[in-house]
């Protein structure tokens, strides 16, 4: 075997965006539907519509959450955050996952959604 057909084997022999043996790509919108999943349990909201979660990033297959707590004093906070971890380290394909505890800007009601802000009577 000649050493470029050797080498053109070897370039196709690695595995290509989409195809089988390729990292499983994801989108930013599975992480938030992930997240939607993840409830303050004091509350039994989801923390996305508590509007908890800042911002997520997704890029190539890791994902970086900021996120906030109800108070510094939350006694879920622990919780909350593992969920949140858990909940996206099981879409799959999903590499790294990185939950940031921010607290600018702090967490007020009025990050909470608006229907569900109605919903609450606030």
């Amino acid at each position: 075997m000649s050493e470029e057909n050797s080498t053109a084997q070897a370039a196709s022999a690695e595995p290509q965006p989409g195809s089988a043996g390729a990292f499983s790509e994801f989108s930013l919108e599975q992480a938030k539907l992930a997240l939607r999943k993840v409830k303050d349990p004091d509350l039994g909201l989801n923390i996305v519509d508590l509007g908890l979660v800042y911002d997520v990033r997704v890029q190539e297959n890791n994902v970086d959450v900021d996120m906030s707590l109800t108070s510094p004093g939350c006694p879920s906070g622990p919780e909350i955050m593992a969920d949140a971890e858990r909940m996206l380290k099981a879409i799959p394909g999903v590499g790294t996952v990185n939950v940031n505890l921010v607290w600018t800007p702090m967490w007020s009601p009025d990050r909470i959604e608006p229907r569900v802000r109605a919903y609450m009577g606030l």
